[in-house]
């Protein structure tokens, strides 16, 4: 249980870095107003 949780913790971490960094390269203001509520989710 311990090892799945930290690898999903991981993986989320990893994912909303390189989205948000290729999305607000790629669509800029647009990118942020839609990764705001995708990271809280």
């Amino acid at each position: 249980n311990p090892k799945r949780t930290r690898f999903r913790k991981q993986h989320r971490g990893r994912m909303k870095g390189i989205s948000y960094r290729g999305t607000r390269i790629c669509f800029g203001r647009y990118a942020l107003q839609a990764l705001e509520p995708a990271w809280i989710t």
